[in-house]
C-alpha cells in the first residue's frame, strides 16, 4: 500500500480520500463537479494510471477513481478474496457511499468486466459506458477469433502456472511490474524513475501482490463465468446505455478484434475509435487522444 500523501514528485497532486465501511480501507480520488465519471483501473495498475486525464476531465465533470482493494493507496487484506465478484461488491459499496447517480464509467483491463458487473446489477445508477481495451464479457465472439487465453498476456500466464513461475513473477511485481505491462502491452516511452517507483510501491513485498496475481488467475481458471452469467439479465437493460469503445490496437492481453466483437454484440451501432500504435494501456500511450473522444461522447450523449 503507498503511502497516503506520497505524490511521486508532484506527478500525483490528487487529495487522498478514503472510504473505511467495506471491511478495507479503499482510497479514491474525487474532484471537480457535476455528473460523475468514474474511472476504473486494472493490473497491476492503480488510479496514477488516469493522472493525465483527471485534471481536463473534471473540468466539467465529477471525476472518481478509485483504487481496487489490493491496489495503489488502498489496503491488501489478506483474508479476503481478490475475485470479480468480491472487487465489484466493493465498487458497489463505495458508490452507495458516494450516493453516485448518472455514473459514466470510463473503464479498462479490469475496469470493464468490473463497471460492467455493477451496471447490469444497477442500471438506474448508470448513465453511459465507455469501454477503452477491455471487454464487457457479454458479446458472443465469432468462432473463428482466438479465444480469450491465447493472446500473448494470457499465453504466458498459462505458460507459467504448474512451474510457479506465474506467481513468482506477479507476486514480486514490486521489481517486475515493468516487465509485466511490456508483456500485455504498453507502448509508451515516457518511463522514468518517478514513473517506476509510482507503480512499484504498491507491492512492496510477496503479500502485498496477491491482487496482482489474483486477477488473471480469476480470468485464466474461469473462476469469473458464474458471476458474470450471474448478472446477464441485466444485458438488456444495459444496451439501452449509450456506450463507446476505444481501442488501441497494440493489445497484447486482449485481442483487439475480439474486443470490437464482444462491445459490438452488445451496441451494435454504437462507435468505436481505433487507435493504432497504442497498447494495452492505453491511458499511458495517448491520454489527450481519449480525453477528447470522451469530452465528444458526452456532449453527444447529454
Amino acid at each position: 500500500m503507498i503511502a497516503p500523501d506520497e505524490t511521486f514528485d508532484g506527478t500525483w497532486p490528487f487529495e487522498p480520500r478514503f472510504f473505511d465501511g467495506h471491511g478495507f480501507r479503499q482510497h479514491y480520488v474525487d474532484e471537480g463537479h457535476g455528473e460523475p465519471i468514474v474511472c476504473l483501473h486494472g493490473q497491476p495498475t492503480w488510479g496514477y494510471l488516469y493522472r493525465k486525464m483527471i485534471r481536463s476531465l473534471a473540468a466539467r465533470n465529477r471525476v472518481i477513481v478509485p483504487d481496487h482493494m489490493g491496489f495503489g493507496k488502498s489496503e491488501t487484506p489478506q483474508d479476503r478474496t481478490y475475485t470479480l465478484q468480491t472487487h465489484t461488491e466493493n465498487l458497489t459499496a463505495l458508490v452507495e457511499h458516494l450516493n453516485l447517480t448518472d455514473i459514466t464509467f470510463v473503464i479498462q483491463d479490469w475496469g470493464g468486466p468490473i463497471g460492467t458487473a455493477f451496471a447490469v446489477r444497477h442500471p438506474d445508477r448508470v448513465k453511459r459506458m465507455v469501454y477503452m481495451n477491455t471487454l464487457n464479457g457479454y458479446g458472443r465472439v465469432p468462432r473463428d477469433l482466438p479465444g480469450p487465453n491465447e493472446s500473448r498476456w494470457f499465453r504466458w500466464i498459462g505458460g507459467g502456472l504448474e512451474s510457479g513461475r506465474t506467481e513468482q513473477v506477479l507476486r514480486n511485481a514490486g521489481s517486475t511490474v515493468l516487465s509485466v505491462m511490456k508483456i500485455i502491452g504498453f507502448n509508451s516511452t515516457d518511463v522514468d524513475d518517478t514513473w517506476i517507483r509510482a507503480y512499484s510501491e504498491q507491492f512492496p513485498d510477496w503479500d502485498s501482490a496477491i491482487g496482482a496475481y489474483e486477477f488473471p488467475i480469476d480470468a485464466y481458471l474461469g473462476r469469473i463465468r458464474d458471476y458474470v452469467k450471474a448478472g446477464a439479465e441485466g444485458v438488456p437493460a444495459l444496451a439501452t446505455k449509450p456506450a463507446i469503445l476505444l481501442e488501441g490496437l497494440d493489445d497484447k492481453a486482449i485481442d483487439p478484434r475480439r474486443a470490437i466483437a464482444d462491445f459490438r454484440e452488445v451496441w451494435p451501432n454504437g462507435p468505436v475509435v481505433e487507435l493504432p500504435g497504442v497498447g494495452h494501456f492505453c491511458q499511458e500511450d495517448a491520454p489527450e487522444m481519449l480525453v477528447s473522444n470522451i469530452r465528444q461522447f458526452l456532449q453527444s450523449n447529454p
